[in-house]
């Protein structure tokens, strides 16, 4: 059986929107919903959480005993440090076949949508040797010389009726140290696209993010 590890990188501080990843959500601390939804996974034999928040250790031992906690070094706790130089030290103290990386600031991922893509990336593997959510956009894009990059201006098509187009949201990648330690990157040479719905894509960066998708996961839960 392929292993696999889920690992939710979190620095205890934060500019934008200042202790968002232990801040209140909808009854409790942000980084509890993502946790609570990769443990439901049947597929994701460990969950490991590596931070520098004092806050999350102590919350995270006494609410996750089976998750692995990890502790960042002093060296990787600049905000400024590239995500791919955190998941190699990471990686590198878990045993796993694959690991897959989110995020605490999507905490409408569902568990269902995480184990669907597992699954689907697994029945396709090694022919895809990596995996990243995407979303789906059909509105017409432009660049900064306005030359329209997904359309034909002189062609008004309906905006539902143009070729999709698709956003990396960061959501959820899959990927094996070795992809990662050759290329320094996520993304191996064949990555499958997983689309994902759009209102599962929420990430938090700003306080409008925070508000809008605390509003999001309530009415979903109360649905």
């Amino acid at each position: 059986m392929t292993r696999i590890a889920a690992i939710v990188p979190m620095r205890h501080s934060s500019e934008r929107v200042p202790g968002k990843n232990y801040r209140g959500f909808a009854g409790k601390p942000l980084y509890r919903h993502i946790v609570e939804n990769l443990l439901a996974c049947p597929s994701i034999q460990q969950v490991v959480i590596d931070t520098d928040s004092p806050v999350i250790l102590e919350d995270a031992a006494k609410h996750f005993p089976q998750v692995l906690l990890l502790e960042r070094p002093e060296n990787l706790r600049a905000g400024d440090i590239p995500m791919n130089d955190v998941l190699l030290h990471t990686t590198g103290q878990v045993d796993a076949d694959l690991f897959l990386q989110t995020h605490s600031t999507n905490p409408l991922l569902s568990a269902a949508t995480i184990e669907q893509g597992v699954q689907l990336f697994l029945k396709q593997f090694p022919i895809y040797d990596s995996l990243f959510t995407v979303t789906r956009l059909q509105t017409r894009l432009w660049d900064s010389l306005t030359r329209a990059v997904n359309h034909n201006p002189n062609i008004l098509l309906r905006t539902q009726d143009l070729p999709p187009i698709y956003e990396e949201n960061s959501c959820m990648y899959i990927f094996s140290r070795q992809i990662l330690l050759q290329k320094h990157n996520r993304l191996g040479d064949r990555p499958f696209m997983l689309e994902i719905p759009r209102e599962e894509a929420q990430d938090i960066d700003v306080e409008l993010d925070f508000r809008i998708a605390e509003f999001l996961y309530k009415q979903t839960e109360g649905s």
